[in-house]
């Protein structure tokens, strides 16, 4: 950081000495201004806003006390030292209420001057370094909340997002409106049965940068939310009267598709909705991609643009809305609501004629894969009985037989969940969100926020839960992530630090060897030679 610096006095000998004998350079500042008056200073001051600002007491026009009375009503970061040839108390302390830094007679003593100039220059860096910080932590507590605000609009989570509604909506002017794609990895449910716990994490983690990295890159204001396992909701907002191009919105989903198959290897199908969607109707939009993203076939290259429902659809909408009310019982642990939903939708099911068995069939094989997902996320059934499943879905029954499977699903999924006591709901939902936001700025009362109860009540519950502190568990997913990243992909190390959460190459280092017993650099080259394979390989930095 360059130190911008404004010299005041009268005397044009001083004016020369300072620029000549103080060592600027050194001290890696420039001097943007030369003034002979407080009003020429402050013309400078408004202009370049110096962080330095060395300046005489007594000159014509305006003197130094005046300019700096006039110089606070601005800028009041700036530093000042004053400079006087007398010792007279009063002028001392008419400048200390302008919080003047420092004070140096004349004749100047520009070996004192100049260790004070630097002692002042560490100190202006420092608090600029911890003033980005801070404004870093802020940006990022804030994005953190409006994402968690769109996520709770997007899964429909109820009135607890009223009050969050109103006041985006009024942030926003009551205008703001998204273009939505929905971003699905093709057969994820049968792929997470394979994939152990740490490789779902990986794959997941490489998806969601990819997406990040996407749309970063292309400048466009944007919120990638992570619903669940193998599926992103990205926003893309726009203020009217600016409006979508479905053909750019298409042809970044290409893109997307093309980066995702080269860098990971893995195939993924786009819904899109181009069209503005307005806060209010954020839940039906995405339940809308959810559905018509897991009963199409593909699509033209993998993305589709899926119309509305159309007149003559009723039949299918109330199976749909019965769907729905038995995922959100579940979610919600709500026996009643999830068993009634059930009932309904096996009566549905029983009343439809034998003519539309071959329409609805595509329907109750998302209903398996659609409630094995929401499981597996819930935490609700185990890698064996999840497999089981599969075995009895793959056979291809038939309707009634198929409707049998999600009766069970359904059963045990109640039965496991109402055994969940309400702290171990509260850790899983921890435990999501640490997942979901890995390479963001984590804290105890960020978590203690979302979850709705207090840090100290949230610290106890995780020790409890996990038998490690919060910052424990933290660093050691971040590490573990790390290891994986550094032995499993071409990124580099300081970018792999910033993806698990660490700014600062240095830092991430430190902690890295302290988890590890060695450098990044280290662990990469030891698992190249154990031969691990990079599976990740060609996900590289642009510039290494």
């Amino acid at each position: 950081m360059k130190l911008k610096v404004l010299l005041v006095d009268d005397e044009i000998n001083i004016l020369k000495n300072l620029q000549a004998v103080v060592p600027w350079k050194d001290v890696n500042a420039e001097i943007v201004g030369l003034a002979k008056n407080g009003k020429t200073a402050l013309e400078l001051a408004r202009e370049h806003r110096p962080h330095l600002i060395l300046c005489d007491i007594r000159m014509p026009v305006m003197d130094g006390i005046e300019f700096l009375g006039a110089l606070r009503e601005f800028d009041a970061d700036a530093e000042v030292i004053m400079m006087t040839g007398y010792q007279d108390f009063s002028y001392v302390r008419s400048v200390i209420r302008y919080e003047v830094r420092d004070y140096i007679l004349k004749p100047i003593d520009y070996e004192e001057l100049t260790r004070t100039i630097r002692r002042l220059a560490d100190g202006i860096r420092e608090r600029d370094a911890e003033q980005r910080t801070i404004q870093r932590e802020w940006r990022q507590m804030f994005r953190l909340a409006y994402e968690r605000v769109l996520y709770d609009l997007l899964i429909d989570a109820g009135s607890g997002t009223a009050k969050p509604l109103l006041k985006l909506s009024e942030l926003s002017g009551g205008n703001l409106a998204f273009a939505m794609m929905l971003i699905d990895v093709e057969d994820y449910a049968k792929r997470g049965v394979r994939w152990d716990e740490r490789e779902r994490k990986l794959w997941n983690f490489a998806v969601h940068n990819i997406l990040q990295e996407h749309f970063a890159g292309l400048e466009v204001p944007h919120s990638v939310l992570q619903m669940r396992g193998g599926e992103w909701c990205v926003l893309i907002e726009r203020t009217p009267p600016e409006s979508f191009d479905r053909n750019e919105c298409a042809a970044w989903a290409e893109e997307l598709r093309r980066k995702i198959g080269a860098y990971l290897k893995l195939s993924i199908r786009v819904a899109l909705h181009p069209v503005s969607v307005p806060l209010e109707r954020l839940a039906g939009t995405y339940k809308h991609l959810q559905r018509s993203l897991n009963l199409s076939f593909g699509g033209e290259g993998g993305v589709i643009v899926p119309a509305f429902q159309r007149a003559g659809q009723e039949e299918t909408q109330r199976l749909w809305d019965w769907i729905e009310e038995m995922v959100t019982g579940l979610k919600r642990c709500d026996r009643r609501k999830t068993e009634e939903a059930l009932r309904e939708l096996n009566e549905s099911f029983r009343r439809l004629p034998e003519s539309s068995f071959e329409r609805i069939e595509p329907i109750l094989h998302y209903v398996c894969l659609h409630l094995l997902r929401e499981m597996r996320a819930m935490d609700v059934i185990g890698r064996d009985d999840e497999a089981e499943f599969w075995r009895r879905i793959d056979r291809s029954p038939g309707i009634r037989e198929t409707l049998a499977v999600i009766n069970r699903l359904i059963d045990q999924s109640i039965d496991s969940a109402m055994k969940k006591k309400t702290s171990d709901v509260l850790m899983l939902a921890a435990k999501d969100y640490i997942e979901r936001n890995l390479s963001s700025d984590l804290s105890i009362d960020l978590l203690a926020d979302y979850l709705g109860i207090s840090g100290s009540y949230f610290s106890l519950l995780f020790k409890q839960h996990f038998g490690e502190t919060f910052v424990e568990y933290v660093t050691r997913q971040r590490m573990e992530m790390a290891k994986s990243l550094l032995a499993l992909s071409d990124k580099n190390v300081t970018a792999v630090g910033q993806m698990v959460g660490y700014s600062e190459r240095r830092y991430f280092t430190r902690v890295f060897s302290k988890y590890t017993g060695m450098l990044p650099s280290e662990y990469r080259e030891l698992s190249h030679r154990r031969e691990i394979k990079p599976v990740l390989s060609g996900w590289a930095d642009k510039e290494q």
